[in-house]
């Protein structure tokens, strides 16, 4: 099941990111319980941090596979081309690269590059274009993506899905962003691939179903679950300081955030 097909079958797909194994379990949990399709998402990030890709992937993948729900499994912002093949190798779904900060033409080259070889694969593919605050980015009113321009980059990668630069931002605490949905309606009259939304963790509930009305088709949420997932680890260590089990503050966490992911999943 690749993200691609996912997006065949309905208007439009949350994105999850997983950082260890209770959060694609929570996950997970919450589409089952909303009958609602999802994608898992394993950023170069989070590979970073685990030291490989493999050993949590397999993990993700084998999870996945065994729901009762449509899940895909997605590798999220990746800036080195070896990652994304060795997420293909692996059996990812779909992967995004990232080379929205080089300059323009470098950008499309390499994308290309990416998106020819994964494709040949099977594998959907995610690109970027604009500036999407907290990645190297500017969260400031001037920077976004321009129609005319994406429409060149899409033309110009085959890519299959454009994650664009609408006014959200990255690693957001609040959902405060202030969506420009006028430019959102215009990138979706204007291409003929679905528009991905990165940082919805800072946009609010009423503003991530009006985007998704007017074209948005994959939502990208971490930061807002992981905010949910530390606020019951961090209830629980206070309620017992004395507590040295981490099942019994992870047990809880996971919950809350298959309750989040639940919510979320119904509402769009």
């Amino acid at each position: 099941m690749t993200t691609g097909d996912i997006l065949h079958r309905h208007r439009a797909v949350l994105a999850f990111n997983v950082i260890q194994l209770e959060h694609a379990e929570a996950i997970l949990l919450g589409a089952e319980r909303a009958g609602r399709p999802v994608v898992l998402q394993i950023s170069e990030n989070a590979a970073r941090y685990h030291g490989a890709l493999a050993p949590t992937a397999l993990g993700v993948l084998r999870l996945a596979a065994d729901a009762d729900v449509d899940a895909a499994v997605h590798l999220d912002h990746a800036e080195d081309e070896k990652l994304v093949a060795e997420a293909v190798a692996l059996g990812f779904t779909s992967v995004m690269f990232d080379a929205a900060t080089l300059p323009y033409s470098e950008n499309t080259q390499r994308t290309a590059a990416v998106a020819r070889s994964a494709q040949e694969h099977g594998v959907w593919v995610e690109a970027e274009l604009g500036a999407i605050g907290g990645k190297g980015g500017a969260h400031t009113p001037g920077v976004r993506t321009d129609v005319d321009e994406a429409v060149d980059f899409v033309a110009g990668t085959r890519v299959d899905g454009l994650a664009v630069a609408v006014g959200s931002s990255h690693a957001m605490t609040s959902r405060s962003a202030t969506l420009d949905f006028d430019l959102i309606a215009a990138l979706a009259d204007a291409l003929s691939v679905p528009l991905v939304l990165h940082g919805s963790s800072g946009v609010s509930d009423d503003d991530l179903v009006r985007a998704v009305g007017l074209g948005i088709r994959k939502v990208n949420i971490s930061t807002h679950i992981n905010g949910v997932f530390s606020r019951r680890v961090r209830a629980a260590l206070t309620a017992d300081p004395h507590l040295v089990d981490p099942r019994k503050y992870l047990g809880p966490a996971r919950q809350a955030v298959a309750d989040e992911v639940e919510r979320l999943l119904r509402l769009i």
